[in-house]
């Protein structure tokens, strides 16, 4: 790829990451709950029977007490767990946050090593985390690329939750870049166009 394509990434991490450092933590909490909310009144969510969610980074939407009451209502849940030998992340279910949560290789929540891996193919939704989001579904991630090669052969329903400050009218994607079926916001729920 080239030069401008990586230096427009690179810009629009950086102003996205700029905005999200402004962002009060009682806005970021309270926001987080809304999209707790928001997603919950969804059909796509109530009947969905497995679900895997995303432990947040520091800056990052967090979805935890929606993750918390889905395994509540008996839906199979997991989480991504960094495998450190392929450099990539594996789903592993959860069904005990109290014992089963560890400290992760990026300082991040993710199952303990004994929970059990499950197949990306076996969910029927995947909560997607990111930078910068647009409404055509295009998602800019930290630049390392785990969540678009772990999801290019995903056939499921891919749910980008973000802040509204994350989202742009143009996120920069290439051929690589895993396309997103829904934009989850504190306050829209958008269908992503194709």
């Amino acid at each position: 790829m080239d030069v401008e394509f990586h230096k427009a990434k690179q810009e629009l991490r950086s102003k996205i990451r700029t905005a999200l450092e402004k962002m009060p933590l009682e806005k970021r909490r309270l926001d987080s709950q809304k999209l707790c909310m928001k997603l919950k009144e969804q059909s796509l969510f109530q009947s969905a029977a497995s679900i895997l969610f995303f432990a947040p980074m520091p800056k990052e939407p967090d979805m935890w007490t929606l993750l918390e009451g889905a395994l509540a209502e008996g839906k199979i849940v997991a989480l991504p767990r960094f495998d450190k030998a392929n450099r990539c992340y594996v789903p592993r279910r959860v069904q005990d946050l109290r014992n089963e949560i560890a400290t992760g290789h990026f300082g991040i929540r993710e199952p303990a090593a004994n929970c059990p891996e499950m197949p990306l193919v076996d969910f029927e939704l995947v909560l997607v985390p990111g930078v910068a989001f647009d409404w055509h579904g295009h998602r800019l991630g930290r630049g390392k690329g785990y969540y678009d090669r772990w999801l290019a052969g995903y056939a499921g329903t891919k749910i980008g939750v973000a802040f509204d400050e994350q989202v742009v009218g143009t996120v920069p994607a290439g051929k690589h870049d895993v396309r997103l079926d829904f934009i989850l916001t504190p306050t829209r729920w958008v269908r992503c166009d194709r």
